[in-house]
This record gives C-alpha cells, sequence and structure tokens, in this order.
C-alpha cells in the first residue's frame, strides 16, 4: 500500500476518501456531522405549578444523554442541570427546621452557592456575604446545606465537588418592588465575587454564586444528565413545584468541564457556542467606561467587570444578558439586541421590525453562533437561534397549555393527539 504523508492522510479524512477513519454510508455525510449540547425546556403557559413540571424536565434532560460528553471514565460529565422557579412551599418547609422563617413569595432570595472545600476559606466566604448584605442595606437570613448524594460521581470529578449552600436574603420594605429586589440581589453577587475574587488575587478557591434571585433558582454541577436527579435530593422532592423548568447537558467545546462552567447559567443555557467571543468581550469592557443608569447612579462602577477573564462563551453571554434587563430592558429586548435576526437586506422583514435592529445595531454587535439560545427570568421563558441557524430547536405546544421545546424531537413522549402545534425555530 502507498504511504501517505501526514497532509494526504488530513484531506482524505476529511473528503471521505479511500483512507478516511469513518466512510460515508447511504445519506451519512461525516463533513455534515457536529457534536452540541441538549437544551429543552417545559413550561405551563397558564402559570401552573407542580412537581410534575420538575418531573417532565428531568425527563428531558436524560433522554439528552447522547448530547453529553464523558472523558476515559464514563461516569464523569461535561456537566448538566435544571433551572426552576423558587419552591417556596418546600424551601418554607426546610428553613423552619432550621429556624429560618421565610417572608412571603418575592420578598425573599435564595442563592445557590458553590463553596470551599477548605473549611477556613469557607468561613472566610460566608464572613464576606454576611458583611455586604447588610451594608447593601439588606438582610441575611441563615444558610441552608444542600442535601447531596455523589456516589454516582467518578473520583475525579469528586476531588472538585464543592461544598452546595443555600443563601437566604431579605427584602427590606425600603425596597418597594420585587424588580428592584433583584437589582440590589445583582450588585450584591457582583460586590461578593469582587470582594472574594480580590481577596485572593483571582486565584480560584471554589467559591461561586449559581444563582441568587427571588424568582429563580439553579441546581448543576459537573454531572451526566442521569446523575442530576441522583445528586441534588431536593429535585425528588414532591414539595418542589414550579410552572417552568430550563435543563441543560454540556457538550464542552472551547472551555475544560468544571462545575461552575455547567449550565444552565443564571439565565441562559445554550446548544452551540459564540464563535464572535473575543470581539464581544472586548466590546463590553469598553462600554464601561461610557456606561450609566439612573437605577444605579454613582454606584454602577460596583458592577464592573461586566464578565471576568477567562469565562467561558455562554458565561459571558449570561453576564451581557443580565446586565442589560437589570439595566431596565425587558428579557424578549435585551435577547434581540444580543442575537439579532439577518436583517440587512432582507427584502421580507417587517419595516418597524428591521428600524429596531438597525437602531440597536449602533448600541450592540450581534453575539453570533452557531447557537440555539434558551433564556429565563422565572417570569419568561424563551428561545431564539442565531442568525447562522445552524443549531436546531423544535417545540410544540399542547391542548392543555403545556410547551415544550428541545434541541431535538422527542424528548419527551406525548400523545399526537394532545398536540395542537408543532413547528421548530428558524434563524
Amino acid at each position: 500500500m502507498q504511504k501517505l504523508t501526514p497532509d494526504e492522510t488530513s484531506l482524505q479524512a476529511v473528503t471521505g476518501g479511500p483512507y478516511a477513519t469513518e466512510s460515508n454510508t447511504g445519506l451519512f455525510d461525516k463533513r455534515r456531522e457536529h457534536d452540541a449540547c441538549g437544551v429543552g425546556f417545559i413550561a405551563d403557559l397558564k402559570g401552573r405549578s407542580s412537581h410534575q413540571i420538575i418531573a417532565d424536565a428531568i425527563a428531558i434532560l436524560e433522554n439528552l444523554e447522547h448530547r453529553g460528553a464523558t472523558g476515559a471514565d464514563p461516569t464523569s460529565g461535561d456537566g448538566a442541570g435544571i433551572l426552576v422557579q423558587i419552591p417556596h412551599e418546600f424551601l418554607a418547609q426546610e428553613c423552619a427546621g432550621l429556624k429560618i422563617k421565610l417572608p412571603k413569595p418575592g420578598h425573599y432570595a435564595v442563592g445557590h452557592l458553590f463553596m470551599p472545600q477548605d473549611e477556613r476559606l469557607r468561613e472566610h466566604c460566608e464572613r464576606v456575604w454576611a458583611r455586604l448584605i447588610r451594608e447593601e442595606g439588606l438582610e441575611f437570613l441563615g444558610y441552608r446545606s444542600v442535601p447531596v448524594d455523589n456516589s454516582s460521581l467518578s473520583e475525579m470529578v469528586r476531588e472538585a465537588e464543592p461544598v452546595h449552600r443555600q443563601i437566604f436574603i431579605g427584602r427590606p420594605k425600603s425596597v418597594t418592588t420585587q424588580d428592584e429586589f433583584e437589582r440590589k440581589l445583582y450588585m450584591i453577587r457582583k460586590v461578593v465575587s469582587n470582594a472574594v475574587y480580590d481577596s485572593y488575587k483571582g486565584r480560584d478557591i471554589g467559591h461561586y454564586t449559581v444563582s441568587l434571585s427571588s424568582r429563580t433558582l439553579v441546581y448543576k454541577g459537573m454531572f451526566l444528565s442521569n446523575q442530576v436527579k441522583a445528586y441534588y435530593k431536593d429535585l425528588s422532592d414532591p414539595r418542589l413545584h414550579s410552572a417552568m423548568a430550563l435543563v441543560h447537558q454540556r457538550f464542552s467545546t472551547n472551555t475544560f468541564p468544571s462545575w461552575k462552567l455547567a449550565h444552565p447559567y443564571r439565565m441562559v443555557a445554550h446548544n452551540g457556542e459564540i464563535n464572535t467571543l473575543r470581539g464581544n468581550v472586548n466590546w463590553m469592557a469598553a462600554r464601561q467606561a461610557s456606561v450609566n443608569s439612573p437605577l444605579y447612579g454613582d454606584k454602577i462602577s460596583k458592577l464592573w467587570p461586566i464578565s471576568y477573564e477567562g469565562q467561558s462563551d455562554t458565561a459571558c453571554f449570561d453576564n451581557a444578558l443580565e446586565f442589560l434587563v437589570m439595566g431596565g430592558y425587558s428579557l424578549a429586548h435585551a435577547a434581540m439586541m444580543l442575537i439579532p435576526e439577518a436583517w440587512a437586506g432582507n427584502p421580507l422583514m417587517n419595516e418597524d421590525r428591521r428600524a429596531f435592529y438597525e437602531y440597536h445595531a449602533a448600541l450592540m454587535e450581534p453575539w453570533d453562533g452557531p447557537a440555539a439560545m434558551c433564556f429565563s427570568d422565572g417570569v419568561h421563558i424563551g428561545a431564539t437561534l442565531d442568525r447562522n441557524g445552524l443549531r436546531p430547536a423544535r417545540y410544540f405546544v399542547t391542548d392543555d397549555d403545556e410547551v415544550i421545546m428541545s434541541s431535538e424531537a422527542g424528548v419527551l413522549p406525548v400523545d399526537e393527539k394532545k398536540i395542537v402545534k408543532k413547528w421548530r425555530l428558524q434563524p
């Protein structure tokens, strides 16, 4: 057999030649094959909370197992998780046993914290949280240790496993609206992250705020999809209710797997990647010198940096979306600014919509994928494709007012007779 040079071997592997490692079969073409994460959500359009929504969301997640990557150890995954609305009845009962009395919904927040394994470092982080919560004028209510079972995790993943703590923060009477409370929580999270970051000169000690909100709560980690429910005992509790749930199984493409880089983030989860990241992050950093807002006044500098160096593409996008929403934009408005349609030169687009995109093009450059992006603030949930449209997303609506969306069809068995609408997202 003729010996091929390395360049010839690579070329024939790409073109499906006789020396390709995987030959084309039938309609399969290796050049068209791409790996990507799995994402999906389920929501009750009437806003009715139930444990069934969470159970169905976990079923969607487990059916996306093939979308995830594993290491040499098949029990170590790139990451998986779920975002839900705050389950008030469940948390109120759990906290009562800890002598923590929670106010009514909307008047307190819960944060999921990854804390350092080292007890001394963990105690320092807890002191920082308590001090800065008081300084920002809010009320520290207490901590809850999140019950977990790590027996399904590989030894490598357990070595990096954080300590899981839920922190509860009360809303004072001076904060009159839930939106204002959310902005206060956003400020606190930023100043705490900066304080811990500066204390250890940027060294990662294992402290990370998974979520902090009066509306949403995130459970995530360095899992395979079928390990999420097994790990977090809360998710099996029938008292845990939500009217929507967003799930994600990660296939790490441009960053190494880690606990904090699992999805969902605080607002988003996506199937794909942001390939314009460097320019996007640089432009966001440049705007810090000129941005102002009456909602923050002279305190706005406490929010910098919008993103830390070395964060993943999704983390940076999540930070940008959150910054816009906390600055007063609606969730849908902010998402359309960051991921616009291909409006230039499109004669079929409505003129008002074209004017919207043209105006915002002067304010924000597009964050381009390929990506199917899902997002939620706990009140609304939505999804969009970037303008290239190279990541699939299919959805259907049922006659009992549920919408189910995922990166592929068939993730949740539903009787065809119940489906009133079935379609796909378009770029």
